[in-house]
């Protein structure tokens, strides 16, 4: 089960970042989770939010590109090496990961994190196979 993901460009301005972030404020967008990655010119925001359209037609309105993502959200256990056993299943499927990110989770004793991986589809196959817990859209609130 994918989780749709926006990808935001971003300049390397004063105030960019402060202008996107007030804007889904104002507009009663409530962010989940987020990634930011920066180059010298420009920025990769990464977000998962609660209202994807909502969010697309705010950042058009302020000018600003945006591209929708599939990802998966994997349920890790929080505990040494919960981490290292999901990566190496999937290593093992000869899947590679483009990237990934952490956010809290309201499951005790579990993390999510964000994972991009070059074949999405075959790694959620391989995640439920080894009983790897993915979230859904409504379990990211």
């Amino acid at each position: 089960m994918f989780i749709k993901q926006l990808s935001i460009f971003v300049e390397n301005k004063h105030g960019r970042l402060e202008n996107i972030i007030s804007s889904f404020a104002d507009n009663g967008i409530n962010i989940r989770a987020l990634s930011i990655a920066d180059t010298t010119d420009f920025g990769v925001l990464r977000v998962i939010v609660d209202d994807v359209d909502k969010a697309k037609s705010v950042l058009k309105e302020i000018g600003i590109i945006s591209k929708t993502t599939d990802v998966l959200a994997v349920y890790i256990d929080d505990r040494a090496g919960g981490l290292a056993e999901v990566l190496k299943d999937i290593s093992e499927a000869g899947i590679s990961i483009e990237y990934m990110y952490a956010f809290l989770s309201k499951t005790e004793g579990k993390a999510l994190m964000v994972l991009k991986a070059d074949d999405e589809e075959g790694a959620e196959i391989v995640l439920r196979q080894h009983g790897i817990g993915i979230a859904g859209p409504g379990d990211i609130k």
